[in-house]
């Protein structure tokens, strides 16, 4: 399976449990999962669900909605399903470090423990450090140098590190969440009743 369907299967299956949801409100939340840098169409979205629905992992159920009574198909997560969530979200090898794959994880880290997090942001921060160290070893120009491909570099660069100050403060804050101690909780006590 391609980096981008599973990065959607991820989306979806994740989405799906959160709640049931029709075709339209599904497409709506994925493209504001995935951003303005990739809307996703009706034919990407159905294949992929086509796809879930022969493997088990999710199922339609048929409801009738609104005054024109219109049958809408509804999908919902199944135990298969919710069982492939659970696998993917906590896998925490080199495919959770790429973007698409990164983003999405990244959109469920809430549903994951703190060492999950960890290696994922830590991984990713490995993994776009070599990315800047590549970009700026390949900056050196070897010919006539184009206004706009130096810029574009640039750019391309800023982002980069951008991200990995993000990432650095990130990772700096799962740290410190791991090692604040729990505040303790008050022993609860059966008050002493005169009778």
């Amino acid at each position: 399976m391609s980096s981008k369907a599973a990065a959607l299967e991820l989306a979806v299956l994740g989405l799906l449990h959160e709640s049931p949801l029709h075709g339209y409100e599904l497409r709506k939340r994925l493209n504001l999962l995935f951003g303005w840098t990739r809307v996703l169409s009706y034919g990407s979205l159905y294949p992929a669900l086509k796809r879930m629905l022969r493997a088990g992992l999710v199922i339609e159920d048929t409801t009738t909605a609104g005054v024109s009574r219109r049958q809408r198909i509804v999908y919902r997560i199944t135990a298969a399903g919710e069982a492939r969530f659970a696998g993917m979200i906590t896998d925490v090898g080199p495919s959770a470090w790429e973007d698409e794959d990164f983003t999405m994880r990244f959109a469920f880290f809430s549903r994951t423990d703190s060492e999950v997090r960890l290696r994922i942001l830590e991984g990713r921060r490995s993994r776009l450090q070599e990315r800047l160290d590549r970009a700026r070893s390949d900056r050196q120009p070897t010919g006539p140098v184009d206004r706009y491909v130096s810029e574009l570099q640039r750019h391309s660069i800023e982002s980069v590190e951008r991200e990995l100050r993000w990432l650095t403060d990130l990772i700096t804050a799962e740290h410190q969440q791991q090692q604040s101690p729990r505040s303790p909780q008050p022993e609860h006590r059966t008050p002493d009743l005169d009778v």
